[in-house]
């Protein structure tokens, strides 16, 4: 047999699209710390977010970073591996760091982190408008976010007892965020399962 005879090895098949994964680990995580600086959530209830954290925002949306490497998608991949490694970082940090700070340091610290991921989110905003619709309103609100926590968390004083107007509406605007997020990986399930696009998720916003 010559070698034109010898039959092709067929391609490997295409793994399942992470992205909607990511996003609901996302936007779980998101919804859970954010109804607690909303101050929707009640004393006995404000840690709830922390497991989750480390095992959906954190663990399962890495993987799904990790995945979109797998997918070629060097966008999802970054984003989900670098907000995943947040939501770990963060669960670490509240329970080996913050317990040791005293006064307003906690408060700074996490200033300074929301401070770093701002920067990164800001270019990948810009990024973003070259994906869709859907993931530029969840990068935007994720800025607006962001931004107020970050802050908020540097000009709270002794004298605000934690309840800075600013960490409210960041905590409210990410909700929406979470919202947001939530139907992205919502259009991602459907559109995946029925193989067209059921939830419209809108296209690129300009072409560069």
């Amino acid at each position: 047999m010559s070698t034109d005879d010898a039959p092709v090895a067929a391609p490997a098949p295409a793994i399942a699209d992470p992205a909607p994964l990511g996003l609901a680990g996302f936007a779980l995580t998101t919804f859970l710390l954010s109804v607690v600086n909303a101050h929707w959530a009640t004393s006995s209830s404000g840690s709830a977010w922390l497991g989750y954290a480390f095992a959906y925002g954190g663990l399962a949306q890495l993987l799904a970073g990790m995945w979109e490497f797998r997918n070629r998608n060097v966008f999802g991949a970054t984003a989900f591996s670098t907000y995943g490694g947040f939501w770990i970082g963060l669960y670490l940090w509240v329970q080996d760091v913050a317990p040791h700070t005293t006064g307003l340091e906690a408060n700074r610290d996490l200033g300074w982190i929301l401070l770093a991921f701002a920067i990164f989110n800001t270019y990948m905003l810009i990024i973003s408008t070259q994906v869709n619709t859907a993931v530029f309103v969840v990068f935007l609100t994720l800025e607006i976010t962001e931004i107020l926590l970050f802050i908020g968390q540097f000009t709270i004083s002794a004298s605000d007892g934690g309840t800075d107007a600013l960490i409210k509406i960041g905590g409210i605007v990410g909700v929406i965020t979470a919202l947001a997020a939530w139907y992205t990986s919502a259009a991602g399930v459907m559109n995946g399962v029925k193989g067209k696009q059921v939830f419209p998720v809108g296209k690129p916003l300009f072409d560069l």
